[in-house]
């Protein structure tokens, strides 16, 4: 039996070098950790904040995130498809989730808020209805993806081929549609 965490904030903590020990953390506030490289393999987070927090290269295979929140972090090279998909629920306002890999993963509705997504792998994913609002996607692959309503309307940097992803109700500006037209080599004036 796992053990139990509820209510705790854990502020300012280094689990670099020393992991946090293993349990399922439950309405937990991480802010200002440092998990960079670290540990977080087979843990459960259940309606957590991760706040200010660096992540970036963590380990998190078979770690379950089911509506976390994570605000200003550093998440840059995850590898969330190698997570717990089951109950998978978070959302991301202003972070950065640069070279993070989301392949294989239904993120229907799915949340990213301000976000750096650049080189993002999200191919084979269902993302339909997911927002997309200020993100700058540079580089982000989308490959066999499922966009049906996803709004890209406030996004920047995208690239998306028509052909080889699902975009039926998707939702975009007038000044972003160059990026689902770029594997056309088209010149478009203002």
């Amino acid at each position: 039996m796992e053990k139990l965490i509820l209510d705790q904030t854990f502020k300012g903590e280094n689990y670099t070098a020393t992991r946090l020990p293993r349990a399922e953390y439950e309405n937990c506030i991480f802010e200002g950790c440092d998990f960079s490289k670290g540990y977080l393999d087979s843990q459960t987070f259940l309606e957590c904040e991760f706040t200010d927090c660096n992540l970036s290269n963590a380990n998190i295979v078979n770690t379950t995130f089911k509506e976390v929140t994570f605000s200003h972090c550093k998440l840059m090279g995850l590898a969330f498809h190698t997570c717990n998909s089951f109950l998978m629920n978070f959302s991301f306002v202003d972070c950065n989730l640069s070279f993070s890999v989301f392949t294989d993963l239904k993120l229907i509705g799915q949340l990213f808020k301000a976000c750096k997504l650049e080189e993002a792998d999200f191919s084979d994913c269902d993302l339909s209805t997911a927002k997309f609002m200020d993100c700058n996607l540079q580089r982000t692959v989308f490959s066999r993806t499922n966009l049906q309503k996803a709004d890209f309307s406030t996004a920047s940097n995208f690239s998306i081929d028509p052909e080889n992803n699902t975009i039926k109700g998707a939702i975009f500006s007038r000044d972003t549609l160059e990026g689902l037209l770029q594997k056309y080599k088209l010149k478009i004036l203002e």
